[in-house]
């Protein structure tokens, strides 16, 4: 039988509780948020902090710092992750785009009609729509829960959302479960952060670990675990 669902506010109120406050991102500003997606890939959390707090020391998170930084100094910093050298164009291709095509100043564009914000954002290496909500979220422009793959999986689980094949249509109910926790902005990123850290610590695509799971009462996935 096939239980109803927690509620979204009732399921970040769990994971609030055992997790704690979550993480904030090291930045708020536009461009940097870009840069922050781009600077180590397929990273550890920790790594990508370290990769972006060396670019922001060593190279600098202007446009123009990155664009004048030599090829060693930006793949010392992509290499956090894998594919240094490709990465390292990344980010020099994000600061090309910056200075051609808005003029160094994202703020502008970002803090302006959302669709158009979004249409800006996607014109960058590795930002996608989600990645664009993300953004508009973390940046202070826009109300949104943006959830990633992560996010959604714990919302499938749980029942709040179809665990659909198609990722545009599970990012759509998202967004819209997402509507349900108003718009506060703290809240949200503190709700879009404890999601992604419970999708990537307990609620992994596979093994997860729902014995330890602060919302196994109320999921349907941790239900049909444990009967199995």
């Amino acid at each position: 039988m096939r239980h109803p669902p927690l509620a979204i506010g009732a399921l970040i109120d769990a994971l609030y509780s055992y997790y704690g406050a979550a993480h904030p991102l090291p930045t708020t500003d536009p461009f940097e948020l870009i840069l922050w997606e781009n600077v180590a890939y397929l990273a550890t959390p920790a790594r990508r902090l370290a990769a972006f707090q060396m670019l922001k020391r060593e190279v600098g998170t202007s446009p123009e710092a990155i664009a004048a930084a030599s090829d060693d100094a930006l793949e010392r910093v992509t290499a956090h992750g894998i594919l240094k050298a490709k990465f390292a164009a990344k980010l020099r291709l994000c600061a090309q785009i910056a200075s051609d095509e808005f003029g160094g100043q994202l703020r502008p564009v970002v803090f302006g009609p959302a669709a158009a914000a979004k249409r800006a954002l996607r014109r960058f290496p590795g930002i996608g729509e989600p990645g664009a909500e993300k953004i508009l979220l973390f940046s202070g422009a826009q109300a949104l829960l943006a959830p990633d793959s992560n996010a959604l999986r714990v919302l499938a689980r749980v029942g709040l959302i179809d665990d659909d094949p198609s990722y545009a249509r599970m990012y759509s109910a998202g967004r819209k479960v997402g509507q349900e926790l108003g718009a506060n902005l703290e809240f949200l990123r503190t709700a879009h952060r404890l999601l992604q850290q419970h999708g990537m610590t307990l609620c992994k695509r596979t093994a997860p670990s729902c014995a330890r799971c602060p919302l196994a009462a109320g999921c349907d996935f941790a239900r049909h675990a444990k009967a199995g």
